[in-house]
């Protein structure tokens, strides 16, 4: 018994993760014990959508079967514990893992408290004990709604969207928003049309007090639409003279960047370091589980007085007090939902900390952007210089700036997505004064073109979606990273294509000209929407244009940021959007036409067939023939990765009818090129070997090239194979991506880091195989029929949503009782 009481008083936090229970426990004394909850515990059935839509939108969790084992072990900790520290993060998220514990755990208000905090310190874990407060059922409401919504949206567009468009599909809330925006900008690129002009820039030579040569650069005050018109005033030009004709002087200041919230560290991080929005959080989340920055979903630019003291201190220490200049920074965005702080480090007197070198990259930024805010503008003087053409009423201007004081350019300099047509003029300008005279060193007179929009990045299009008001912090990433994973959108690199310009160049007096090539149009790391992405957004606009609408989305962000200060009921909030919608599935399901984005782009010259492109059941393709001939089927043939639905022409669809073809023989066998489900590829022996992205051309390539290709994947497979067994044909040693491994009959296996991999015998790989757990393989659910009905309709059903006692009081009954209505 004395054992068994010395267990009550043991007090146990629960986190969402192992790391960030790791650096609790350093903080807590010997009566707390930290465990992880590793993420949610819970979540909707499958089934009937898990949401009972005529008991108030009542959602139906079931415990995911990976947590099983999880929960079993945290019930057995509940039951030796005194009192329970709920510890989850602190916004809707962290709120509502926080009320799945309490219900499925079946924890009481007495032995239950919820602490949080915005920093893992010591200092804010043992202040966060001092203050434990109740679980914000608000929070909890507004996260609720947001799954419950997405989930009807969800499950109820995808069927329309398998029987009218294609099957496998499916759509989003959020996601769909954002494809439209990915979407629109592509049409826009496809529909501009570049117009040219020639940009005249100058290098002139001015002599100083010390009679030396000194370089200006400047560029003339209009372009010329035509070449005639550039080479009339180089011509001019070469009997000119040149002098400053005037000189402005303009004193300016510039002010550091407000500290970092989530989506401006996903922003800056793409710019700097190259970094995904994904990979920037994964990180950030590593950073905060470590206790080095404060929580990193926030869209709060404040910083607490303390840190903002720590940053003066450390300004003060490092560079001197006239470099200090405290601020306050207020947010923006409407409906914060975070109360916390910026993202800042946790201790400002540590400029850098341990770590992967992810994590020191973005702990640098996030160090130097903090400090920055807190630090005295810079001071610049920027000077305007006109030079005068003599004979002609154009004139050049060149431009500089001169730094009086850094300030905070000492530590941070924030950057741009804006993409510059030409490099910047010199930052720096020689003294000049009204009337000094200047020496034309060369002139030059370069065809350009107006750029298009520029595609968006990663980063780009999360700045987009928060000026809509669409997302919040914790939305960003998993909408980015889900509309890639279904195949709507790729991220990618694009090489250009070579481009001629004509360039005019006056020099010595003398005009010439000559043709250049440049490469144009090179992507990195853009989004482009797929022909898919481009289909689906198009049937979304035309049957379900407030699903696809920015202003309505941004709405319902609003509404549950309502939800989540207590202003309004959710349950009321869904069904004000569910009712309207569940009328649009049903009608669009019984009236609307099938669309595979079709487009007839004429007939073949050779047999009168018609061509066609449209989306088939693996992609974008092109169809030679309409089935009308009963003797002959249509031929088809898949697009390549460059070709668009949209922009395919007919000379361009009837190529592909080309393939596949024979390029020849090597090693007497058959080498063939062609284009399939992934892509362009060569098959030899048996064997598929891809096609470079951007390099080949499978309409192009030759039989040596394509040999090449067959040798590198022979050499690259040779080094995948660490050891093979004559007497086991389907085991392999192999090299992966993170490491050698077995695999056995499509089955992959660790192999302990301990372990040398080659001298792994064929007992001891068995012995590996044997002792690996066995995977829990659950049941695939058969497609169902493209039907949408309401959920678990039941006649008795109440038809109105629940009050805001009813829902309070459905949204707190315990998990248990809900099963033993299920049995009863």
């Amino acid at each position: 018994m004395a054992q068994k009481a010395k267990d009550k008083e043991m007090n146990l936090v629960i986190v969402e993760s192992p790391a960030k229970a790791k650096t609790i426990e350093k903080f807590l004394g010997k009566d707390f014990l930290v465990k992880s909850s590793y993420g949610h515990i819970r979540d909707l059935a499958k089934k009937d959508y898990g949401v009972d839509v005529n008991k108030g939108y009542e959602p139906q969790y079931v415990v995911s079967v990976d947590k099983k084992e999880v929960v079993r072990e945290l019930k057995s900790l509940v039951k030796q514990s005194g009192m329970i520290w709920l510890a989850s993060d602190e916004d809707r998220e962290g709120e509502a893992i926080a009320w799945h514990l309490s219900e499925v755990l079946e924890l009481t208000p007495e032995n239950t408290k919820r602490i949080v905090f915005h920093e893992i310190t010591k200092e804010a874990i043992l202040n966060a004990i001092k203050s434990p407060r109740q679980i914000d059922q608000n929070l909890v409401d507004a996260q609720q709604a947001r799954r419950v919504l997405d989930r009807l949206v969800g499950f109820e567009l995808s069927p329309v969207l398998w029987k009218k468009v294609k099957p496998s599909l499916s759509a989003g809330r959020v996601q769909s928003v954002a494809v439209r925006i990915l979407v629109e900008r592509e049409r826009e690129i496809f529909g501009f049309e570049a117009e040219s002009s020639f940009r005249v820039t100058a290098r002139f030579l001015i002599e100083n007090e010390e009679g030396k040569k000194q370089e200006v650069r400047a560029e003339l005050n209009q372009r010329f639409k035509t070449e005639k018109a550039a080479t009339a005033f180089l011509e001019t030009c070469a009997q000119s003279t040149f002098e400053v004709d005037q000189v402005t002087r303009k004193p300016l200041t510039k002010s550091p960047a407000a500290p970092f919230t989530t989506s401006t560290l996903q922003q800056e991080a793409a710019r700097k370091l190259g970094f995904s929005v994904g990979q920037t959080m994964s990180v950030a989340q590593r950073l905060y589980e470590a206790g080095k920055i404060t929580y990193m979903r926030t869209d709060s630019v404040n910083l607490a007085d303390a840190a903002v003291g720590l940053a003066v201190e450390q300004i003060k220490n490092e560079m001197g007090s006239e470099y200090v200049q405290v601020r306050k920074y207020k947010t923006k965005s409407k409906g914060a939902q975070e109360a916390h702080e910026a993202i800042r480090p946790t201790y400002l007197n540590q400029p850098a900390v341990s770590g992967s070198a992810a994590e020191q990259k973005l702990y640098d930024l996030i160090y130097k952007r903090t400090i920055a805010s807190q630090m005295a503008d810079a001071k610049i003087e920027k000077t305007s210089v006109n030079i005068k053409v003599s004979g002609s009423a154009n004139y050049f201007q060149a431009t500089g700036e001169v730094i009086q004081f850094d300030g905070f350019l000492k530590v941070y300099i924030e950057s741009t997505d804006q993409e510059k047509e030409e490099e910047e003029m010199p930052g720096f300008l020689p003294h000049m004064e009204k009337g000094n005279p200047l020496d034309l060193d060369q002139m030059e007179a370069r065809e350009r073109w107006t750029q298009k929009p520029p595609r968006f990045t990663e980063a780009s299009l999360v700045r987009k979606l928060e000026e809509l008001g669409i997302g919040r912090p914790s939305t960003y990433a998993p909408t980015i990273s889900t509309i890639q994973q279904r195949g709507y959108v790729v991220k990618e690199d694009r090489d250009g294509t070579p481009r001629d310009y004509r360039a005019l160049v006056l020099k010595s007096g003398k005009v010439t000209g000559s043709t250049r090539t440049e490469n144009t149009g090179a992507e990195r790391s853009k989004l482009f929407p797929t022909d898919i992405g481009m289909v689906v957004n198009d049937f979304l606009v035309k049957y379900f244009p407030n699903i696809v609408n920015h202003d309505f989305t941004a709405e319902v962000e609003k509404e549950f940021d309502s939800i989540a200060a207590g202003e309004l009921v959710w349950n009321v909030a869904i069904d004000k959007f569910y009712t309207p919608f569940h009328k649009q599935v049903e009608e669009t399901l019984e009236k609307s036409e099938r669309n595979t984005g079709e487009r007839l782009l004429g007939d073949d010259p050779k047999t009168g067939k018609p061509v066609s492109v449209r989306i088939g059941r693996y992609g974008p393709m092109a169809q030679l023939g309409d089935g009308s001939d009963e003797e002959e089927k249509p031929a088809f043939a898949s697009l390549t990765r460059e070709q668009h639905i949209e922009t395919i022409t007919l000379e361009e669809a009837l190529k592909l009818f080309e393939l596949p073809r024979d390029l020849g023989l090597y090693e007497e066998k058959k080498v063939v090129v062609g284009v399939g489900r992934f892509g362009p590829y060569v098959r030899h022996d048996g064997k598929f070997v891809s096609l470079k992205k951007g390099i080949d051309d499978p309409l192009e390539i030759s039989l040596d090239r394509a040999i090449e290709l067959i040798e590198e994947k022979r050499e690259k497979d040779n080094k995948k194979i660490i050891r093979a067994f004559e007497e086991e044909p389907g085991l392999q040693i192999l090299n992966g991506r993170w490491g050698p491994y077995i695999n056995f009959d499509g089955e992959n296996y660790k192999i302990p880091k301990t372990t040398e991999a080659a001298a792994l015998s064929l007992e001891d790989c068995r012995k590996i195989i044997n002792e690996t757990p066995k995977k829990s393989t659950g049941k695939k659910t058969a497609a169902k029929k493209s039907t949408v009905k309401k959920p678990v309709a039941k006649k008795s059903a109440e038809k109105k949503p629940a009050t805001k006692k009813a829902v309070a009081k459905k949204t707190t009954t315990k998990a248990a009782t809900t099963v033993k209505a299920k049995k009863k």
